[in-house]
């Protein structure tokens, strides 16, 4: 299969690539810049060169494709500020991707994040697969994936939990709140700290992307979870000890002003199942924990 990676030199998608390639795929991987570039062609991809704002050659790129996997997000807009316009243009991609993929049969797998269902409602048991949010930022990407199905678009999307860790992790919410921590003179949480994160080891999550292109059944909803609520006080804890800081509650009127634009996600309780997607594709997640990985030191060289 000839399978377009939007995103390709990131976090997760690196640990992809190798895994599409080791499975006979060929891999075209979309990079906006040199240094991208370079770190695609060295995970023996082919480079497109190019960005979400070009549309028209996304589609294009889409069409050439037997398969397509989106992972690129406007990341450093959402850092910023405008978190609202890095939605927009998620929206877009996901909307003249699927455009070109219609009645085609194809597979089309996007990232969405466990995190967007934890606003559903939910109360007294893990969320699972089947919640689904009605509309609302990420949200309405993610709708509009799965509906594809209806289109002829072999669509799923990949929940990644918030936490996806290992060594290849060097910009996501563990590393920020690592910086914050050594910022800050201590490792926060909010509360009571009572509130759960689920979490997925980059591997793992990798393999299920990988499961997710070959096989999952048109609009699947699928979870990259394998640590379902970890407190956020043991994530704290564990920072704090490897550090040699102290470890201390911040009030909830006080989390946006000291955890920045983590401030509400600090305070989301998110526990999450993985039953449904192990059942469906055969995924077992079997690398450390995110609390063992954070043991190990790696994070904090």
């Amino acid at each position: 299969m000839r399978v377009f990676v939007t995103g390709a030199s990131g976090h997760i998608a690196s640990a992809v690539v190798p895994e599409l390639t080791g499975a006979g795929h060929e891999v075209v991987g979309l990079a906006r810049s040199d240094a991208s570039a370079d770190a695609v062609a060295a995970l023996g991809a082919e480079v497109l060169r190019g960005d979400l704002d070009d549309l028209a050659g996304l589609r294009k790129a889409a069409a050439a494709a037997d398969g397509v996997l989106h992972f690129a997000f406007k990341h450093d807009a959402m850092r910023s500020g405008d978190f609202a316009g890095a939605v927009a243009s998620d929206l877009s991609v996901t909307e003249a991707i699927g455009a070109e993929l219609e009645g085609s049969g194809k597979p089309f797998v996007a990232m969405g994040g466990t995190m967007m269902v934890a606003g559903a409602g939910i109360t007294g048991r893990p969320a699972t697969e089947e919640d689904a949010a009605d509309a609302g930022p990420r949200v309405d990407a993610e709708n509009t994936l799965v509906v594809m199905a209806e289109r002829g678009v072999r669509s799923s999307v990949v929940r990644l939990s918030p936490v996806v860790h290992g060594p290849l992790d060097h910009h996501g919410f563990i590393p920020t709140l690592i910086a914050l921590a050594r910022e800050k003179g201590f490792s926060g949480y909010v509360g009571d700290g009572a509130n759960r994160w689920p979490a997925v080891q980059t591997l793992d999550a990798a393999r299920l992307c990988l499961l997710a292109l070959e096989k999952a059944p048109a609009g699947s909803r699928l979870h990259a979870v394998a640590d379902e609520g970890i407190p956020f006080r043991e994530i704290a804890e564990a920072i704090g000890r490897r550090l040699d800081l102290p470890v201390r509650s911040v009030a909830a009127e006080d989390a946006a002003g000291h955890f920045g634009f983590l401030g509400a996600l600090v305070q989301t309780d998110n526990h999450t199942s993985n039953a449904r997607t192990r059942k469906l594709l055969g995924w077992e997640p079997v690398r450390p924990g995110l609390l063992d990985d954070l043991a190990e030191g790696h994070y904090f060289d």
